[in-house]
């Protein structure tokens, strides 16, 4: 974006665009950094009405005809992706614009498993899970959302499906039984990449993923993967190829123990924390996610992935990278890029205002369930903290709407079928424990009435 690299637009209309659309970026930028306050709807809102001006504007002008990208192209990318981020953030997940970032995100992975031709189908069927739930929001796109952004959204949908369709044809080649053992070789070329970029370096780890690339390896026929009947499978010559891509990997790995040349040392580092705060993210995104914050991290790592040139990165001296850091640091943006649309699929529709609310709820739900699947609670006095609980969230509403201050922050709905569902399901217990203690007094007093009107035994008898 901020690249001389990129020309200033030449027409006059299109430059007096681009200053306004840097001013509408500088304010979202500046918005997404205040940490001081929670991000409200009407803030954000107000910039994207600004937002959706210049893009019409924009699109008047250049009437569907564009000759080149040029700085406004950058700005705006920027301004789109910021504003569909803090659509996430006030909890507007199931608008258009909050679409944007997620498709961006899914367009970098589709073209990293096309570039690896590593990918597995636990990876497309996600992928297509997650355009389907975007179809859905396309095709439900009110009047209020510019026309411009839903087509530029449906094309970059419509291009993504493309892609996936031509990742699940090479998947297609192979017959059933290879379909396990391709994404077997998948999972231990991944893992031998996790543990080759570990502070400590593990032989023993590595040596373990040889051990069973060999397994595999050991289950071929002359060099072939067949049926019980001896059958060469279809698809054997590609699974071939990966084993023998795992065992060239593997030994390259063991020889080189996790050590990167000092020429791509700072890269390395940058896209290793890169890495490392997003894994922490992803366990602690409930609590601890702006979804904003994403947009650094996105930033930092396209400027790394489109530094390359013909697919690798060159020293200061213009030579290639070696292969091994090739593929370790392509490994790390790949795996960030995916904690990104992991932690985006993850957003919730609830402002970040009602997110310690939802959070609370969230936990209290699992551990009534956790106590109704262990059998229930023996009396009704073990759930007064849980009644204490739901009733002190349920009376900060007012007037049936959870606010803070005078605003009313988006994500009432999910709050409050939460809040239900948790009232619900202390109820099912309550009733569950009251019958179980009414029945321990019956069969007290049934005993009782029994030893008290049982017949003395007959004296001299035992």
């Amino acid at each position: 974006m901020d690249t001389p690299a990129v020309p200033m637009p030449k027409d006059e209309q299109e430059r007096q665009i681009l200053d306004r659309l840097t001013v509408i970026r500088d304010k979202l930028l500046l918005l997404k950094r205040d940490r001081t306050k929670y991000i409200r709807s009407q803030d954000v809102m107000v910039l994207y009405d600004q937002l959706v001006d210049q893009v019409k504007q924009l699109n008047e002008i250049r009437k569907g005809e564009h000759k080149g990208e040029n700085r406004l192209d950058r700005v705006l990318e920027s301004c789109l992706q910021l504003i569909s981020l803090f659509f996430m953030t006030i909890g507007r997940t199931n608008d258009v614009p909050a679409a944007y970032a997620l498709t961006s995100t899914i367009k970098r992975l589709l073209d990293h498993l096309t570039e690896a031709r590593l990918f597995s189908p636990k990876d497309l069927d996600s992928i297509s899970n997650t355009l389907g739930k975007l179809d859905g929001i396309l095709k439900n796109a009110d009047s209020a959302h510019s026309p411009y952004l839903v087509e530029l959204l449906a094309h970059r949908e419509a291009l993504c499906k493309s892609m996936l369709a031509n990742l699940r044809k090479q998947l297609d080649q192979l017959d059933e039984p290879l379909q396990a053992t391709y994404e077997r070789l998948i999972s231990i070329m991944r893992s031998m990449s996790l543990a080759n970029t570990k502070s400590k370096f593990s032989v023993n780890e590595v040596q373990k993923f040889i051990a069973k690339l060999k397994e595999i390896e050991g289950s071929m026929v002359d060099g072939k993967f067949v049926d019980a009947e001896g059958k060469e499978l279809r698809g054997s010559d590609v699974v071939s190829e990966l084993l023998k891509r795992c065992l060239m990997w593997s030994n390259i790995v063991i020889e080189r123990k996790g050590e990167i040349p000092e020429a791509f040392q700072d890269k390395y580092n940058i896209l290793i924390n890169i890495r490392n705060e997003l894994e922490k993210l992803s366990i602690t995104q409930a609590w601890s996610l702006r979804e904003t914050d994403l947009y650094d991290f996105q930033r930092e790592l396209d400027k790394i992935d489109e530094s390359r040139v013909d697919g690798n990165w060159l020293d200061q001296d213009g030579k290639p990278a070696e292969l091994y850091v090739q593929r370790t640091l392509l490994y790390l943006i790949r795996r960030s890029y995916g904690y990104i649309y992991y932690l985006m699929n993850s957003s919730e529709p609830v402002s970040e205002a009602l997110l310690p609310i939802y959070n609370q709820l969230q936990t209290l739900k699992r551990c009534l369930i956790e106590v109704k699947n262990s059998g229930g609670v023996s009396s009704v006095r073990e759930l007064y903290p849980y009644s204490m609980k739901l009733n002190s969230i349920d009376n900060m509403r007012v007037d049936g709407k959870f606010m803070v201050g005078d605003d009313i922050p988006e994500g009432q709905g999910s709050v409050t079928e939460l809040l239900a569902e948790c009232f619900d399901l202390n109820y099912e217990l309550r009733v569950a424990a009251e019958e179980s203690e009414g029945s321990g007094k019956e069969s007290g007093k049934d005993s009782g009435k029994q030893s008290g009107t049982e017949s003395p035994a007959p004296q001299g008898t035992a």
